[in-house]
């Protein structure tokens, strides 16, 4: 009740009472003319499926890999009857276990380069024990040039509570040849604020880390919605999680331990050494997403697809896209949303910033010098960036508001295929 309050509040303040926030069901999508746009591409299957992962998943079938994917082309060939042969600026492809379908993804790929034209980078997300060099030959063949790998931690302990199907001792090969493909960018993804996960197991996942030669982590604290096994496991068992002290100190030693090895902040939880292409799943603008439970962003309005996989194949097999939720975002909103992800990225370019809001919006100014007054953001030349406290605070904001708005929508659309109405 009290995240409901205080968000109610800020949105007042901010929005005054014309936004509405509620995801509607729709029958269609009424797309504006674009002449580019990023494409996020989902895959639910794993084939271990890990108990803390709140994404929208199944146990890895064979029967239902051909009917998806050729639900998921049917899919592209609708974007391209709607949109045409327009620009494609980046591709992203997450899960699930992308690569639980690696012959599949060729498919799919060499579909978008014929309906569209590609001409960013694709990025894709695997775990350890799927790569090999049979698995790297193929990503490299079907122009993958960012690759986030799932370590998420070297200790076994740790590794055994997340269940994860792998140990701790078969990552530095894994991590090596990842390493050694001559990707543009590779990310470790790490987790901390593990229940009895100390400061000192945290560095030490670092420390292996840099000792293989990562270019680029990105560490995420365990996100806990309660209809995720994760969220459930850890209510019935009682497990404790760090307080928000123990969190405070983990988040800080790991921001001086990557800035002392020479890596700088580029985002709440990612850390990059050198002139590699940042790897990054969230911050894009416009992006329309293909797959079971995918969301999209379009014209000013958040869509998703159905969760369900059998109507997401069934609905595309009679020539509807699968579309079953829309909420719409008001002016004042698209601006925020446009701030939300430049302090994601830890700075906010001026020059945007008051192309963007002007000197209309005196709420915004004042947000700002009550975040430098509090030593959360600092006022440079040409931007304002966010202090290393200002990234702890925006971090557990996003955990437990902006994830509370994910866990309300997530919540019903995976009990329910196509839902009527949901408030967030």
């Amino acid at each position: 009740m009290l995240i409901e309050t205080i968000t109610g509040r800020v949105r007042q303040y901010l929005l005054g009472a014309e936004q509405e926030f509620v995801f509607k069901h729709i029958d269609s999508i009424d797309l504006p003319r674009i002449d580019k746009i990023d494409l996020y591409i989902h895959i639910p299957f794993c084939k271990n499926v890990c108990p803390y992962c709140p994404y929208n998943k199944v146990k890895y079938d064979k029967k239902l890999i051909n009917p998806y994917v050729n639900a998921m082309l049917n899919e592209i060939e609708q974007y391209y009857e709607r949109l045409g042969k327009i620009e494609i600026s980046s591709i992203y492809i997450g899960g699930g276990t992308p690569t639980n379908l690696i012959d599949e993804l060729a498919v799919i790929l060499r579909k978008i380069r014929e309906c569209f034209i590609l001409t960013g980078d694709i990025a894709i997300e695997t775990n350890p024990d799927d790569i090999n060099e049979e698995v790297i030959n193929k990503l490299k063949r079907y122009g993958v040039t960012l690759l986030s790998l799932g370590v998420q931690s070297f200790n076994d302990k740790c590794l055994t509570f997340l269940g994860r199907s792998y140990e701790a001792n078969i990552l530095p090969q894994a991590a090596t040849l990842a390493l050694s493909s001559h990707f543009e960018s590779v990310n470790f993804d790490l987790m901390f604020a593990l229940p009895g996960q100390n400061i000192s197991d945290v560095i030490n996942d670092l420390r292996k880390s840099f000792s293989l030669g990562v270019g680029q982590v990105t560490l995420y604290p365990l996100f806990t919605f309660p209809y995720s096994a994760a969220g459930k496991y850890l209510k019935l068992k009682k497990i404790k999680m760090p307080g928000i002290f123990a969190r405070r100190k983990m988040y800080r030693a790991i921001h001086q331990f990557c800035l002392d090895n020479g890596f700088q902040r580029v985002s709440v939880w990612g850390f990059k050494k050198g002139d590699a292409p940042r790897y990054s799943s969230v911050t894009r603008g416009c992006y329309i997403g293909l797959g079971a439970g995918a969301g999209s962003f379009v014209s000013n309005a958040f869509y998703f697809n159905t969760f369900s996989i059998e109507k997401y194949i069934e609905t595309l097999s009679s020539g509807k896209l699968p579309v079953a939720l829309k909420m719409d975002v008001g002016k004042k909103l698209s601006r925020y949303y446009w701030l939300y992800w430049r302090l994601y990225d830890t700075y906010i370019p001026k020059k945007h910033f008051k192309e963007l809001f002007g000197e209309e919006d005196n709420k915004i100014y004042r947000l700002l010098w009550l975040f430098k007054v509090l030593g959360l953001c600092r006022e440079e030349t040409n931007q304002f960036s966010l202090t290393e406290r200002g990234a702890f605070w925006l971090h557990l904001m996003q955990n437990y508001f902006v994830l509370n708005y994910i866990n309300k929508v997530w919540s019903v659309a995976m009990r329910e295929a196509w839902p009527d109405r949901i408030k967030i």
